[in-house]
């Protein structure tokens, strides 16, 4: 194993995937003020719906995200031309990160990954070929790499598409419920809208996404199933493109297929890198028992993450509860209705909460469905009542729907949230418990 992992193999694709990956993060950044996606959820809102824990973040929200994001638009530029490189990587890390703890109201799986590959770079080579940086530096330059780089981002991705895959087998995917109502909203696309309706073609995109999420990576890995294999990925992710709209993630996903490939094929196709045979070299590195170290505690994370939901009481479907961070991607569609009162306690004065005062539309339509929403806002309206020396009690009355099923009862309505702690790691007794 160790020499493996430790082993020097040409490096071509991780030189490839460096190129596309800071194309792609650039195009996301600059592509999120054009479309308005960071007006929406990082301008306009005068309260946002931070991860919790880091509600501090939100101080850095306004105007200045505009050049927030075109300082990480233009950090993607320096990463794909290899311009310091480890400076660029590490800065654009930091603050891709801040932007993803700062606000869930847009929250999507894609994100956290980005997030993920973004530190992972960090850490990586990449930049050792075809930079600026290493033009700079001959002494850098190397078109060999250790074997583990490459392995660390295929076992990465064997953990998003295995537990997307496995996420998919409950009742309302299997009896094709859910994809009929995610369809139902692409009725109007132009040319495919009609057809996205076919019962058949919901069948299809069901199975489909098991298997392909479940036998992707091994079938690229293995090299008879390859070219099959990267033919169904394009074609998996262009649908999922047109169809979703789900910003860079299809291309990024296409993207990570260079270290599937043999380096040699990669060196003939692609024109900007040198056309050589790189023989692969024993030499493993000084401090190999504490590279192994660091990433074992790093897999292990990320193996255990995903599933902590089966540790929590009730239903993730239900309560939320470790959905986030688990890879349970385009799973399920959650709406709610909610009201907020609240109670001066030394006056006993009740006042019933216009959302409009407090919350975008976009906020408005997730805040009803999402526990930890409700309870952010509940603690936001305790806190603003401090500013004006009151100590009131918050109630909820909450009704959730899930995959267009009849709304149910959601938060206990006798429970005042201003004095409830969030749990991260244990259940929240203010949910109610799933109906049967």
């Amino acid at each position: 194993m160790s020499s493996f992992l430790f082993k020097k193999i040409d490096n071509a694709g991780l030189i490839l995937f460096r190129i596309f990956f800071g194309i792609l993060i650039s195009l996301e950044c600059y592509g999120a003020i054009l479309t308005g996606w960071v007006s929406t959820n990082l301008v306009e809102p005068t309260f946002n719906f931070s991860f919790i824990g880091f509600e501090w973040l939100n101080t850095i929200t306004g105007p200045g995200m505009y050049a927030y994001f075109i300082v990480m638009g233009t950090l993607g530029i320096f990463i794909s031309i290899g311009y310091k490189y480890r400076y660029s990587m590490l800065a654009f890390a930091l603050l891709w990160t801040s932007v993803y703890l700062m606000q869930k109201t847009s929250y999507n799986n894609h994100y956290y990954l980005l997030m993920l590959i973004s530190w992972i770079m960090v850490f990586f080579p990449a930049s050792t070929d075809i930079s600026i940086d290493s033009k700079k530096n001959p002494e850098l330059r190397t078109n060999k790499m250790y074997a583990y780089y490459k392995y660390i981002i295929v076992l990465q991705l064997i953990i998003v598409y295995t537990y997307a895959s496995v996420a998919k087998l409950y009742a309302d995917w299997l009896d094709f419920g859910f994809i009929k109502i995610l369809m139902q909203g692409k009725a109007n696309y132009f040319l495919i809208g009609e057809f996205l309706q076919q019962a058949w073609v919901h069948k299809v995109v069901a199975v489909f996404g098991i298997l392909f999420d479940l036998l992707i990576i091994p079938a690229l890995l293995w090299k008879p199933s390859r070219k099959i294999a990267f033919m169904l990925a394009v074609f998996f992710h262009l649908f999922n493109s047109i169809v979703f709209q789900i910003g860079i993630f299809p291309y990024l996903a296409l993207a990570f297929t260079v270290f599937f490939f043999e380096p040699k094929k990669l060196r003939k196709i692609f024109v900007m890198i040198e056309k050589k045979n790189v023989p692969t070299v024993v030499a493993k590195p000084k401090h190999k028992n504490i590279i192994i170290g660091v990433w074992v505690i790093y897999f292990l994370f990320q193996l255990g993450l995903p599933i902590r939901h089966h540790f929590f009481k009730d239903d993730v479907l239900w309560n939320e509860q470790g959905h986030r961070l688990s890879w349970r991607m385009m799973l399920r569609s959650r709406s709610g209705i909610v009201s907020f009162k609240t109670i001066d306690k030394k006056t006993n004065e009740e006042k019933r909460i216009n959302l409009d005062d407090y919350l975008t539309k976009k906020q408005r339509r997730k805040i009803g469905a999402y526990p930890d929403f409700i309870w952010q806002f509940a603690q936001h309206l305790k806190d603003e009542a401090k500013k004006n020396n009151k100590d009131i009690a918050v109630y909820v009355n909450s009704r959730v729907s899930i995959n267009g099923k009849p709304y149910q009862p959601f938060i206990d309505p006798k429970i005042d949230l201003a004095q409830e702690k969030w749990h991260h790691f244990k259940h929240n007794t203010f949910i109610l418990p799933s109906p049967k």
